[in-house]
């Protein structure tokens, strides 16, 4: 049987070439009689198009990455194909739906890197409301003065926000109450009951959240739904100088909307490690945002810690292992 991980970033190798010779926790999982294959590269992977297609034509079993699932892909790896999954959190570009019916299992890893994400998403936050990368490249640059970028507040005295209240929501929320007098959540998904449990204060709507919130972050999963999210209608009921922070998804947020909020100053700050394409350079509207010296970004590396690696690493190995020796995927993250 033949495994193809379409684009695994833990395989490449100093020169940035992918190397076989890494992956040590695969060939555990899988013992030697499965024949295991890395993406096609050209200066970085290609996931899509007719070569790619060409590539993993016939594949027993998928390990995607950013990679998306569409009927092109489904059409080459062919009908023996049993189990794609998905290195990560988020599934939107698992395309459950167009599973669905197709007798392929999927699976994803929902909670390797919980405690990552939810410290990442505090460093981003606590780096807008400290001023702290405007205060290192100032100083880097011979300009001291501890008055630029802002006198920062108490935040203490300050009420966050949360949109999105499951597994890392919540231990965001744990993190966040060390700081802010208040932590409020919408999540239409979850009891009021259950964030009262968490300490945190339930609203009803988006708009009450930013209302009322000098600091919203963003650990909504992407789905049809939550695309655009925060829009510039979602905006406009921010307080003046509210901070925002994504570290789920970049379809979540509006980089255009953003880019007037903060020119209005709706928004005082906009720190994010996702942007859509991944590359905020790549896009536009995004790429107005780097200049500007109130927006703090990271390269879509929240989840990444040497643990959380290659725990993510094991559980995916060892769960298409087990789906192609006939047995079931693991439950907690299985998708179709």
């Amino acid at each position: 049987m033949r495994v193809v991980y379409t684009d695994p970033a833990w395989a490449l190798n100093e020169r940035g070439h992918p190397d076989l010779a890494r992956a040590d926790i695969e060939r555990t999982a899988f013992g030697h009689e499965i024949d295991l294959r890395l993406g096609l590269f050209e200066s970085r992977y290609v996931i899509s198009g007719p070569e790619f297609h060409d590539h993993v034509r016939g594949a027993d079993a998928l390990v995607i990455y950013r990679c998306q699932v569409t009927p092109e892909l489904l059409d080459a790896v062919g009908p023996h194909c049993r189990v794609i999954a998905r290195s990560g959190v988020g599934i939107d570009n698992l395309n459950a739906p167009l599973l669905a019916g197709t007798g392929i299992v999927s699976f994803n890893v929902p909670d390797y890197c919980v405690d990552e994400v939810s410290t990442h998403t505090l460093a981003l936050l606590l780096a807008l409301e400290r001023k702290v990368c405007t205060q290192d490249r100032l100083v880097k640059s011979q300009q001291w003065n501890i008055h630029a970028g802002g006198v920062p507040r108490r935040v203490s005295t300050c009420t966050a926000g949360i949109i999105g209240f499951g597994r890392i929501g919540r231990a965001t929320a744990r993190k966040l109450q060390a700081f802010y007098k208040t932590v409020l959540a919408y999540d239409p998904y979850v009891a009021a009951d259950l964030m009262a449990g968490h300490g945190v204060t339930a609203v009803a709507s988006l708009h009450e959240l930013f209302a009322a919130a000098d600091a919203v972050v963003l650990h909504a999963a992407l789905t049809e739904e939550t695309d655009q999210l925060v829009d510039a209608g979602a905006l406009a009921a921010a307080r003046p100088g509210t901070l925002l922070v994504n570290a789920a998804r970049g379809r979540l947020v509006d980089p255009a909307a953003v880019l007037d909020a903060l020119d209005g100053g709706r928004l005082g700050g906009f720190a994010s490690d996702v942007f859509t394409p991944e590359d905020p350079n790549d896009d536009p509207a995004a790429r107005k945002l780097l200049p500007r010296p109130e927006v703090v970004v990271s390269a879509h590396r929240a989840f990444l810690s040497a643990e959380s690696e290659r725990s993510c690493r094991r559980r995916i190995a060892e769960g298409v292992a087990r789906v192609l020796a006939g047995g079931p995927p693991p439950a907690a993250g299985r998708v179709t």
